[in-house]
């Protein structure tokens, strides 16, 4: 697997850049641009990640496709467009956003009308209607789950491929965003086995991060954490990616504020890599 995230920290030209780039020994990346990027910038990033071996592997959307205001609704939408048409012209992998809200608590919000039958139909014709505006030859449109929006469980997501029905709709890998409740929480690296066993024909990008029980909040209070600060065995959890997926998949650390925070995470997962004989 190509083990990354996220390149973070204040730089003031693309060498700047590079060193953070080099220092961090990402070999996958989420993009530093969007389709606003001036193109001059959009081309020494991926001209600098290619010297170095490293993928571009998402382009984010994170946009409320979903709005409850028409205008931004449809800002979002063509936003979805453009980045997917971004990440196809420059054939990286994955274009991800996940489904949005079309109430008012936000973007990412628990909200009432997530689940839907008429929210769900919605879902479906707007994933269509970006990919096929967009006619995408090599990107892939991917939703990233969440724990109270679709698709929040694995087979979920496959129902919501199949009933997309595009070649070019594709899945995005967040296993600790699906473990939502206890019983997914205490059987956690059967659950993460299950969602790649079902869903590895289609991930473009995964996530990786930890997760933990709080033991004493009534009722259930499920937090995502850092690589080695909660209670998932990565030394199973590797194993499963390095068995389910192509040996170049991109695996990306995220939610890190800092390189330091980053850095200790790397150094995490490449500890227990090492220790399982598993090469990142």
């Amino acid at each position: 697997m190509r083990l990354g995230g996220t390149i973070v920290g204040n730089y003031a030209t693309m060498e700047e850049w590079e060193e953070m780039l080099v220092r961090s020994r990402f070999r996958a990346i989420t993009a530093p641009f969007h389709c606003g990027t001036p193109e001059r910038d959009i081309d020494a990033f991926m001209e600098i990640a290619a010297r170095h071996d490293v993928m571009m592997a998402e382009v984010g959307v994170w946009k409320n496709v979903m709005d409850p205001d028409a205008g931004k609704a449809a800002e979002a939408m063509d936003f979805a467009k453009k980045q997917l048409a971004l990440a196809d012209r420059l054939r990286i992998p994955c274009c991800v956003n996940i489904v949005g809200t079309a109430g008012t608590a936000g973007w990412d919000a628990a909200d009432r009308s997530n689940f839907l039958p008429e929210t769900y139909e919605k879902i479906i014709s707007m994933t269509r209607e970006i990919i096929d505006a967009v006619e995408p030859q090599y990107a892939f449109y991917c939703i990233e789950p969440m724990p109270w929006m679709v698709p929040d469980g694995p087979d979920e997501y496959l129902r919501l491929i199949r009933d997309v029905d595009r070649p070019h709709f594709a899945a995005h890998m967040d296993f600790v965003n699906m473990i939502n409740c206890p019983r997914r929480f205490l059987a956690a690296e059967e659950f993460i086995e299950a969602c790649f066993e079902k869903l590895a024909p289609y991930i473009k990008s995964t996530h990786l991060k930890d997760s933990r029980l709080n033991p004493t909040a009534l009722t259930t209070l499920l937090e995502e954490c850092s690589p080695g600060e909660g209670c998932l065995d990565f030394e199973k959890v590797l194993k499963t990616i390095e068995r389910t997926l192509p040996a170049d998949a991109p695996v990306l650390l995220e939610h890190m504020q800092t390189e330091a925070e980053y850095r200790a995470a790397y150094d995490e997962v490449k500890r227990v890599a090492d220790q399982a004989g598993i090469p990142i």
